[in-house]
Formats: structure tokens, sequence, C-alpha cells
């Protein structure tokens, strides 16, 4: 399979710093409490000396939303939410040991991660991309929604979309959940310094995953100039 960002997104956003990561072995049965405890309290000193709002990842992709005609107050990128949460109610949720392990390092370097069950994905591509308005998103609740047209989506080969708004919702159909095996792991910046921010993140995505599982992930950073990550075999 492969995913990658189309070139429209590219040229329309030269600030995007981006990176991919496959794993396979993955599952629920894992302690990652000791180390999300750690990756959001990394996020909670920061957040004592500042707000989420005056972080600079987090203005980047403001400034980007905005850009994509969205109101950033509105419709927050996933690390600004999660962020917010852990500044309003000193936690995070918790949903499957992978997710919560990616979105304590989502906060530790507020930046999106976005994290998705590859065997719920139609290959043979995945694609960041501005959407028709034909693609089936399916929400966490079970129901379905068509991007609005020209929004930007993760949208598969059977043309769903299993993303909103970039950063902002990822979809209920490619959740993790209790059978995820096999997981793809993106990770976006916006932000000066995002180039070299999001090989640090993809390399301590790996290096937790290793320690709490039996896999060996394989990552990439993705530019203009090599956009696609391939992976699955």
């Amino acid at each position: 399979m492969r995913f990658r960002h189309a070139d429209a997104i590219w040229s329309d956003h030269p600030e995007l710093a981006a990176g991919a990561l496959w794993a396979t072995g993955v599952g629920a049965a894992a302690d990652v409490g000791p180390r999300v405890a750690e990756y959001t309290a990394r996020a909670a000193a920061r957040l004592a000396g500042a707000t989420e709002s005056e972080f600079p990842e987090v203005l980047a992709w403001r400034r980007a939303f905005s850009q994509m005609g969205l109101k950033p107050t509105q419709y927050r990128c996933a690390s600004e939410s999660l962020l917010r949460r852990l500044r309003k109610k000193g936690e995070l949720p918790r949903i499957h040991p992978v997710v919560d392990l990616c979105n304590a390092i989502s906060v530790a370097y507020a930046v999106p991660v976005a994290v998705l069950d590859t065997d719920r994905i139609a290959g043979p591509l995945l694609e960041v991309r501005y959407a028709r308005g034909d693609e089936h998103y399916t929400t966490f609740g079970g129901g379905t929604e068509h991007p609005q047209p020209g929004e930007v989506t993760f949208t598969d080969s059977a043309g769903r979309a299993h993303a909103r708004r970039w950063t902002n919702r990822q979809s209920g159909h490619s959740a993790v959940g209790e059978r995820t095996c096999r997981i793809l792991v993106v990770a976006e910046a916006m932000h000066d310094g995002g180039a070299e921010v999001v090989p640090e993140l993809l390399k301590t995505v790996a290096e937790e995953l290793a320690a709490h599982w039996p896999t060996d992930p394989a990552a990439a950073v993705l530019t203009p100039s090599a956009p696609e990550f391939v992976f699955g075999g």
C-alpha cells in the first residue's frame, strides 16, 4: 500500500513537514500508563507557562485552517484539541494503548499524530488530497458524512475519507480497536522547525511501539521530492 500527499497539498502548503510509520503486531494488551504519564507531564509543564493557543506548532495549524477557509477556534487540529483537553481536565482520555501512547506523544510535541487501522483502508493508495465531495466518511457514531468539495481529507482507493478537515477529525471506520494489529501513524507539522521535529517524533513513536509490542516499525519522512511511503509488503 502507498501513502502520500497530493502534489496540490505540497504546493499550497510548502511549510508542511510530514512523516509516516507502519507497524504490525500491536494490540490492546500493553501497559503504556507510565510512558503516557511521562509525555503528558512534559506537555502539562509547557502548558503551565502558556496556553496551547500560544504554541507556535498550534498557531501554524491555525493559519493553515484559516487558509482553508475554516474558523480555527471552531475546528482545531488534533494536537490542539488534546492539549486543550489536558489543560482543562488534567488528563487525556483512555481509548486503546496504541492510541493513548500516540496521543501522549502528540501533546508532548504539540504536533498532530493520526493512527489508523490499515486493515480498514482500501488500497493501493491512501492520499491526503482535496475532496471532490463524493467521498464517504464514517463518524465514530456510525453515521455517514460527505466532506465538502475542496476540504482536505485522507482518501483511500475506495473513495472512503478517513479524516475530515485534514488534522481535525479522524474516521470511526479506521479507528484503532480491539482487533487492530497493523497501524499507519502519520505526523504532520506546519511550524518553523517542523522538518526537524517530525523525524524525532517518528523515532519516538517507533521506539515506544517496539518497547511495548513485538514490532519493528518502518518509517519515512515525506517531502515534495519523495512524497510516498510504501508499506505493507
